[in-house]
């Protein structure tokens, strides 16, 4: 019997696909990928994780036996100094300044992303705010495995790549896959049909936010006064 998250992988194959294709995640597979837009991503994506990772704290507020709070909590203390740490890590290779952080304003992609899953964890349940944030991890696990032994003959690439293929990022997607699939046999119809809809937007945003950061996608405004100088 297929189960719920099943379900939902197979409807968003196709996005998932354009994913895996995007020439983002290409380059760096193959270390074609300029390090200019690879160091906007790190950026962008910092601040998203700083934002994700308050999304599950709010998980854990949400969940109605003590464990699952303690597992949510425990994993946006993950993202904190996981992959936030990973950031830092890159943020120094790349040589982005104070100033530079500063200064930073996330891009349209990232803020509207983000502002999806608040208004997902704001008026949604537990399974709700999981299906959201579940693109992430599980897209990410995907991606790692699928670029394992990749040889980008660019270092910070092989490092990004071995993060999101080794095994504690395995474990952390397969105990939120098995948590939603348990959330959704006591969801009603309704609920299971919304945990869909924020999956699919999420897998959605994702494959967007490769997309913004291979474009060094800019506010609208921000185009034209450059356009201008």
């Amino acid at each position: 019997m297929s189960t719920f998250t099943n379900q939902l992988r197979k409807e968003a194959n196709a996005i998932w696909e354009a994913n895996f294709e995007h020439p983002f995640v290409k380059g760096i597979a193959n270390g074609d990928l300029s390090l200019e837009s690879f160091r906007y991503y790190v950026l962008q994506d910092s601040y998203y994780l700083s934002h994700f990772a308050r999304v599950q704290a709010i998980g854990a507020s949400k969940a109605e036996d003590l464990f699952t709070t303690s597992r949510m909590a425990a994993h946006s203390l993950g993202t904190y100094e996981a992959e936030l740490g990973l950031h830092e890590k890159f943020i120094k290779q790349l040589g982005v300044t104070r100033e530079e952080i500063a200064i930073f304003q996330p891009s349209p992609t990232a803020y509207a992303y983000t502002s999806h899953l608040y208004r997902v964890a704001a008026s949604g349940s537990l399974g709700e705010l999981i299906a959201a944030i579940l693109p992430c991890y599980w897209i990410y696990f995907e991606i790692g495995q699928l670029l394992k032994g990749s040889n980008p003959g660019v270092p910070i690439y092989q490092q990004w790549i071995e993060a999101y293929g080794g095994e504690w990022f395995s474990d952390l997607v397969n105990e939120q896959i098995s948590r939603l699939d348990a959330l959704a046999l006591e969801a009603s119809y309704m609920e299971k049909e919304k945990m869909k809809q924020h999956f699919l937007i999420s897998s959605q945003y994702e494959f967007l936010f490769w997309d913004m950061a291979y474009k060094l996608e800019k506010w609208p405004l921000v185009i034209m006064e450059e356009a201008i100088k």
